[in-house]
């Protein structure tokens, strides 16, 4: 009977937010490799900032596994968005105006 070794499980690091170099260190620290699906030129990519991951965080999975990270949102994730027009829209009539020195404002002048 043969009985083969259990590869060791390792946590996936949170490698959201982090840049593409620190990215591939913690990966490599904890035993994992990187991918990037969308970045061809990975290995050269440094200062980018990883957006998504699969799988997430806290996943338990064998040493050597795969872990995809991506550095763009797809289209209709994230991003900012169309942001106008605002609501509520802004009052009419322009900016208010100074006001007076504190006192009293209707004072009577005697004749």
């Amino acid at each position: 009977m043969h009985i083969t070794p259990k590869t060791p499980e390792v946590r996936v690091p949170r490698l959201v937010g982090l840049m593409a170099m620190d990215a591939r260190e913690t990966a490599r620290a904890r035993g994992l490799f990187l991918n990037a699906p969308d970045r061809p030129d990975f290995h050269l990519t440094v200062v980018d900032y990883v957006v998504r991951q699969y799988p997430q965080p806290g996943a338990e999975v064998p040493r050597d596994s795969m872990v995809y990270v991506w550095f763009d949102f797809g289209l209709g994730e994230g991003g900012g968005g169309v942001r106008e027009p605002r609501v509520p829209r802004p009052p009419a009539g322009g900016l208010p105006r100074e006001l007076d020195e504190p006192g009293r404002p209707y004072a009577v002048t005697p004749l």
